[in-house]
């Protein structure tokens, strides 16, 4: 099998643990900075290039695409996908996971609990409605064209002080629960639409970082039943193959704040003593065999991955109209 890993570099931890998974597996692997991939569009054909020269075919594509290229990058796989190539995670679905906002109404809409969020275009405004969520600590989480970032505030002070830092900036602005004391935060690797691995972690407190997981304590712990099916119904409903969905369990209810489509694989692997690098080699596998994507088996929940909720309510008015619910649909597990 010939395996496309779009990345910045191979020398990327993560990226090189797929390679060295893709190879004991006896795969061929090539490794392209999506920056530097060229597309040439016309009314009869498309190709890719790279350093100018045409891309030759390949089985499957694995998409790890930085925030700093990710209008660039997602378009790049999105060509890849065009083309009929499978991909382990599709552009629409890593878009969707890295819109905070819209997944977090997508998660709300279908029936994931999470935490009590306010959202806000002006940080002045947060400042007043934090008592909407319980009150500190909180994460606040920023979304601009150019700058994400979100951290952990333990007082009012801290806040204010993440707030006016951001104040003016014309970011998006979201405010989360945060339970330290009296609940765990864990992160959930789930790859093909099941769980295979938990992580606790204790974030760095009042750093702002592209993710908790950087500077962040983790202890691998044991996979409850309600974390795996949260976990693998999140990663159905945002479209994603390989997802680090990120939860605060509170008195066993787990709660969705979060859904990554790159996870650090080193990092859980060494929390863990698993090897999570190759369960992804083996659903790319799966998919060039045929097997049907993520996003088949959302609909087979009768759910609308990728940015459209349907939920209970949108189920029930097609049944009114005596329309198919999408339940009939095939998915596969």
């Amino acid at each position: 099998m010939k395996i496309t890993l779009l990345s910045r570099s191979a020398s990327i931890p993560s990226t090189r643990r797929l390679v060295e998974a893709a190879r004991a597996r006896g795969h061929q692997v090539r490794v392209l900075n999506p920056g530097r991939v060229q597309m040439h569009l016309s009314g009869s054909s498309a190709n890719l290039y790279y350093k100018r020269k045409k891309l030759p075919p390949c089985d499957v594509v694995i998409p790890r695409i930085a925030q700093s290229i990710n209008s660039y990058g997602l378009a790049v796989v999105n060509q890849f996908g065009i083309q009929g190539v499978p991909l382990m995670n599709a552009a629409q679905a890593i878009a969707q996971s890295r819109n905070k906002m819209r997944s977090l109404q997508l998660l709300s809409a279908n029936g994931i609990d999470i935490p009590a969020t306010v959202m806000a275009r002006n940080a002045e405004d947060l400042k007043a409605m934090v008592g909407l969520v319980g009150g500190v600590p909180v994460l606040v989480k920023l979304q601009g064209q150019e700058k994400h970032g979100v951290m952990v505030c333990e007082s009012l002070q801290s806040l204010e002080a993440a707030l006016e830092a951001v104040l003016g900036l014309g970011h998006n602005l979201v405010v989360q629960q945060y339970v330290k004391h009296t609940g765990q935060d864990v992160r959930v690797l789930v790859v093909g639409g099941r769980a295979l691995a938990a992580v606790k972690r204790r974030p760095r407190v009042g750093r702002l970082s592209h993710t908790l997981i950087k500077g962040a304590r983790l202890e691998g712990v044991e996979l409850t039943e309600s974390w795996r099916v949260t976990a693998e119904r999140t990663a159905r409903l945002v479209g994603l193959e390989v997802a680090a969905v990120d939860l605060l369990d509170v008195k066993g209810q787990p709660k969705v704040f979060e859904v990554n489509s790159s996870p650090a694989l080193p990092d859980m692997e060494g929390a863990t003593g698993m090897d999570l690098a190759t369960p992804i080699i083996e659903r790319a596998e799966e998919l060039v065999a045929g097997a049907p994507g993520v996003d088949q088996q959302a609909l087979g929940e009768g759910v609308a991955p990728s940015g459209t909720a349907v939920g209970k309510r949108g189920s029930a008015r097609r049944k009114a109209a005596g329309r198919p619910s999408g339940k009939a649909s095939s998915g596969g597990g």
